[in-house]
């Protein structure tokens, strides 16, 4: 049965979009974690779903009601902000009145239990801090105050308790132990959790669903199995776990190409001689002492022991840069041979093969797209001033160190190694991404100049 169930869900801060028609559904009982990188909406989404923000668009109902327009559904739902936890050492309050704020309904004008006393000593209990009543919060370690603050969040037994980022100020491990605490917890509690994290660890351990976020949108939603062995793109397969992604052709069902080879796999249904990108999990690549048996063949130019098993770097002789993961290491400098199964090729259809602009012809010469006009080759078939398509390879986009020298500027903020080259996004000056491969090394958040020569600018009747 769904207890949380998002329809159409927008948001904006100012004239800036945040969420982008989001569409998801959690089980009761659940234990859901929404994750993605920094700045993808995952706690503007927490504070819509908690009624902290009230002014989006579209339909959030938890346990029943609307939270867009019933505001009593507050008290269905327990909160755990960012920053929870954070105490200073000389607050004055005690674990006691610390729990009473949390059973206090603004709406109600009131508290909303009676028996509130016997409420928090329950609930301290429950959460192993039943000695701690009469403290000052400040008093209290870091894992006491995280234990206080989802106290505070359950003291009313909520249908749905809201978790962003509650372990992000914690040690590593101190993290650890408390990730296995939350899970007993979710088990004994009974209740549905909806937990924020960017820790991609996190999110595969603690989760039964996982929401993968990307700019405000919905990337994936599966369990960890399914989206750690079926990422749905290339930001999936990059965020959840590590992964080697490449450029690559499927021939035919079962057949695909990358890495200049050939290779039996599993997957059907993209056509023929169609552009894919291919996904292996470095612990899926078989590594040996070269032998008849290898696909491939390479160079290992790194080996570094990760505490359970070794991981390696490895170069074709045509260019490519494999990471094996396997417990035996082979030492850099040594020739090696490596063998990938069927089932362990996973194909994805490509998002996208080239950039794609809405644009107008300006003349023969002249096209006008992001914001910005650009000389291109001459178009004869097109009258001035007709919107049009304007198309451009990855590979035709050139970088510049600095912004003055591009026709406009952007920042990099997306980067994902293909196994021999970079592909970049770039947020542009004009609110729109474009999309680049390089061999050059670029860092997230740079700001840079973007030129295009006038013969790689392609012009199509709109």
């Amino acid at each position: 049965m769904k207890i949380v169930d998002v329809d159409h869900l927008s948001f904006e801060y100012g004239n800036r979009r945040v969420l982008h028609n989001l569409n998801f559904s959690i089980r009761q009982g659940d234990y859901a974690v929404l994750t993605g990188e920094n700045g993808s909406g995952k706690s503007t989404l927490m504070k819509v779903l908690s009624g902290e923000l009230e002014s989006a668009k579209g339909r959030v109902v938890i346990a029943g009601s609307d939270s867009l327009t019933a505001a009593l559904h507050r008290i269905r739902i327990g909160y755990m902000p960012q920053n929870g936890t954070s105490r200073n050492a000389f607050f004055p309050a005690t674990v006691e009145e610390i729990m009473e704020t949390g059973m206090y309904h603004p709406f109600w004008k009131k508290w909303a239990v009676k028996d509130k006393k016997e409420r928090i000593c329950r609930t301290l209990e429950e959460m192993g801090m039943k000695d701690a009543l009469n403290r000052r919060i400040g008093e209290l370690s870091g894992g006491q105050q995280q234990r206080v603050a989802i106290a505070r969040a359950i003291v009313n037994e909520p249908e749905v308790l809201l978790l962003d980022e509650p372990l992000a100020a914690l040690d590593l491990k101190m993290r650890k132990d408390m990730q296995m605490e939350l899970k007993e917890m979710h088990k004994s509690l009974g209740i549905t959790f909806v937990y924020v994290t960017h820790d991609q660890e996190e999110a595969l351990t603690l989760s039964d669903t996982i929401v993968v976020m990307s700019e405000g949108k919905i990337q994936q939603i599966g369990t960890p199995i399914d989206i750690y062995n079926e990422p749905v793109n290339s930001f999936v397969a990059d965020f959840i776990g590590e992964s080697n992604i490449l450029n690559g052709t499927m021939i035919k069902d079962r057949q695909v190409s990358f890495a200049g080879h050939e290779f039996e796999c599993v997957d059907e249904g993209f056509g023929e001689q169609m552009p894919v990108d291919v996904v292996l999990r470095p612990e899926d690549i078989y590594i040996f002492e070269p032998s008849e048996a290898a696909m491939l063949t390479g160079t290992v130019t790194s080996s570094i022991f990760k505490g359970v098993h070794y991981e390696m770097m490895v170069q074709t002789p045509n260019g490519y840069e494999f990471m094996v993961q396997d417990y035996h290491p082979f030492e850099a400098g040594s020739e090696v041979g490596l063998l990938i199964k069927p089932f362990d090729i996973h194909v994805m259809k490509k998002e996208r093969i080239c950039n794609t602009f809405e644009g107008k012809l300006i003349d023969a010469t002249h096209v006008e797209f992001l914001g910005c006009t650009f000389e291109c080759k001459e178009v004869t078939d097109i009258e001035p001033n007709t919107p049009v398509k304007v198309e451009i390879d990855f590979k035709d986009v050139i970088l510049e160190d600095n912004e003055e020298d591009g026709r406009l500027t952007g920042e990099v903020k997306f980067i994902l190694y293909k196994g021999n080259h970079y592909h970049l996004t770039v947020f542009t000056d004009w609110d729109e991404d474009i999309f680049v491969d390089t061999n050059d090394v670029w860092d997230d958040g740079d700001h840079v100049g973007i030129t295009i020569a006038p013969d790689k600018i392609r012009i199509i009747h709109a």
